[in-house]
């Protein structure tokens, strides 16, 4: 399998990356070339995903690396109150969250196709299924990509495609320490809504893309799947 992290440099993105070695040839992109080089994968890309000649470069990459595993997991955050939007900010959040997305993979799905065989894992965030207050930019990308999954799921099932959201909810990673500080609620407050009382592992996010792009998962598709820590089940 030749694999494709987007987001690689840190995080979910990088738990992923390192995971998933042993089951393919990993390439990573991220803007930080020396977190990409840490890496020590296949190949890297350096891109940034809301520049329109970066992300067809980088669509190029994918058509030369006949990547048939891609995982679309780079993401930005916003936390905003709706009164208080920024149209140049909401671009960007769409740019990177669902337009990037949607346009790798159809650069992607043709080498899949040929081979009759492809992965689509995207990462989208429990706010997407449930909604987030003062962050409706970033809820509304990560729930398109759920109806993204949904329809491409559909579409390409007979090609021997699969396509899958995972929906994190807090996992203890920068970003989700930063949102916290970005929040109106403190870190054990938030803890003390979560079922679990624990933030998700970005390793249990990367155990789960492992086992969606195994032969196993062959039947799972067009799904979106919670991995919260109970954060959606109710209260």
């Amino acid at each position: 399998m030749n694999i494709l992290v987007t987001g690689a440099s840190r995080g979910i993105g990088r738990a992923i990356a390192l995971m998933l070695k042993d089951a393919g040839n990993v390439y990573v992109t991220s803007r930080n070339e020396r977190l990409l080089k840490e890496l020590d994968c296949c190949g890297y890309f350096v891109c940034d995903l809301a520049n329109s000649k970066d992300l067809h470069k980088l669509g190029e990459f994918i058509k030369e690396n006949k990547i048939d595993v891609l995982v679309n997991n780079a993401g930005e955050y916003i936390y905003s109150k709706i009164e208080d939007t920024d149209f140049e900010k909401l671009n960007h959040i769409i740019d990177v969250n669902l337009k990037a997305p949607m346009y790798l993979t159809s650069c992607a799905v043709p080498y899949m196709k040929e081979n009759n065989f492809g992965r689509i894992i995207n990462i989208g965030s429990i706010s997407g299924v449930m909604g987030e207050a003062c962050a409706s930019s970033y809820s509304a990308t990560k729930s398109g990509l759920i109806g993204f999954a949904k329809a491409t799921g559909l579409e390409l099932a007979q090609y021997g495609i699969t396509v899958n959201t995972i929906n994190p909810g807090w996992v203890d990673t920068e970003l989700g320490k930063s949102s916290i500080d970005e929040s109106e609620f403190s870190e054990e407050e938030i803890i003390d809504c979560i079922p679990q009382k624990r933030f998700v592992s970005p390793d249990e996010v990367a155990a789960l893309v492992k086992y969606l792009i195994s032969d196993e998962a062959k039947g799972i598709t067009g799904q979106s799947i919670n991995l919260c820590a109970g954060l959606s089940v109710g209260i």
